[in-house]
């Protein structure tokens, strides 16, 4: 679990920087800026293509090729 805003943007940024790269990093965040992105809304406008059955096929697709690995016992 992450305990503060400081330990989320470092981990936050190591994925970017780890899966795009420094400079895509910094060209997304850039656009999430100047568009001003709703997360919601793009989450909303992505998810209500699916039909309820695809979604959940899709989520156990998902959850068999990453399994969980954490502690639970710190939930």
């Amino acid at each position: 679990m992450i305990r503060n805003t400081n330990e989320l943007l470092s981990r936050g940024m190591k994925c970017l920087t780890d899966s795009l790269g420094i400079v895509d990093a910094e060209q997304f965040i850039s656009i999430i800026k100047y568009e001003n992105f709703d997360y919601t809304k793009w989450q909303r406008e992505y998810y209500d293509k699916f039909s309820p059955g695809e979604f959940i096929q899709n989520a156990l697709i998902y959850s068999k090729a990453h399994l969980y690995e954490g502690n639970a016992d710190n939930l």
